[in-house]
């Protein structure tokens, strides 16, 4: 009798360049990595994994992810997208309602995807180093989220939205040269790091001292 087929398939840094068809026949998968290898896109077929609940395609040279990524309704611990060439991703991925963790950092990002804003299980977003010079008003949607990385982007500002975000327990904004932030950013409950070192266009917000006085820890 065969064994039964594992359900994790580790390709990290093999260098591939295509990843195999075979791989998509394995629809019983629930974590595949397929990180450091060179490649440059990414098949629909994809979308047959139903099963995965993590994807690393992170270290990769890709400038667009499948559509069909919107079919993992497993998907619900991490998607790993970071380190790529990325502008843009697919509208259907708002049907991620279930993943608790994105990282869409060192990409080509100008603008914040509003589908990302869409993924309401969404704990940890990490969107630092890319070409960000605003954040949606729908990112206050993210009603769970824990930790915001917005390090070494383009901001200037954050929405007013932002005082939404209930749950948020860190905002790294390092790098940004923001000129003003929203005061509800000091009314968060659970605030408990707020970076905001190599801001060097930013005039101390006066309620800082009252962030701080209720445990905060503010970096500067």
């Amino acid at each position: 009798m065969p064994s039964p087929a594992a359900p994790h398939l580790n390709l990290w840094k093999q260098r591939i360049g295509r990843v195999p068809e075979s791989v998509w026949d394995q629809t019983e998968l629930e974590t595949l990595v397929l990180s450091d290898n060179e490649l440059s896109e990414v098949s629909e077929q994809i979308g047959r994994l139903k099963r995965l609940r993590m994807l690393d395609l992170g270290h990769n040279r890709l400038t667009k992810v499948p559509a069909t990524l919107a079919d993992l309704e497993c998907l619900t611990d991490f998607l790993y997208l970071h380190d790529n060439r990325l502008a843009l991703l697919p509208t259907s991925l708002e049907r991620l309602i279930k993943l608790r963790y994105l990282n869409i950092s060192r990409n080509v990002f100008e603008v914040l995807p509003e589908c990302v804003c869409a993924m309401a299980s969404l704990i940890e977003l990490r969107a630092s180093n890319n070409g960000l010079t605003s954040l949606p008003d729908s990112i206050g949607r993210l009603s769970r989220l824990r930790e915001l990385h917005l390090r070494d982007n383009k901001l200037k500002s954050l929405p007013e939205s932002i005082g939404a975000l209930r749950e948020l327990r860190q905002i790294d904004l390092r790098g940004n040269p923001l000129t003003r932030l929203p005061a509800d950013l000091a009314a968060l409950p659970r605030l408990e790091k707020l970076d905001l070192r190599w801001v060097t266009t930013l005039a101390t917000p006066a309620w800082i001292p009252d962030l701080e006085a209720r445990g905060c820890a503010v970096y500067r």
